[in-house]
């Protein structure tokens, strides 16, 4: 089974409509606990970008974006789609990994 990467961008500084808020840091950190616990038997590798530093092209596009205002922090990525912004919702994330499951899953049965 691939593991599915999980992004989560973000800021020391929390945006001043976030102030209410956990950071994107400690946002990747529960969902990586809830995600793992729902998926127990699926691979994920959760990443978080700090938008003033991005690492390789993909972060830095994302993280440009964020700073241009056309996406708000946290920003959860999945395997390059971005999938939540803000304040993330559970239920939206899950749907998406199940999405991504079953394509995976049908790839992989038409392969064999």
């Amino acid at each position: 089974m691939t593991p599915i990467k999980i992004t989560i961008y973000g800021a020391e500084v929390k945006c001043a409509s976030c102030i209410h808020l956990p950071t994107a840091f400690e946002t990747k950190e529960w969902l990586e606990a809830a995600i793992t616990r729902k998926f127990p038997e699926q691979k994920f590798r959760f990443v978080y970008c700090d938008i003033d530093s991005p690492v390789g092209e993909e972060q830095a596009s994302f993280a440009e974006r964020i700073l241009d205002d056309e996406f708000f922090y946290p920003l959860v990525v999945l395997n390059g789609e971005v999938v939540a912004e803000g304040n993330p919702k559970l239920s939206s994330i899950y749907e998406k990994i199940k999405q991504h499951q079953s394509a995976a899953e049908n790839t992989s049965q038409a392969s064999g």
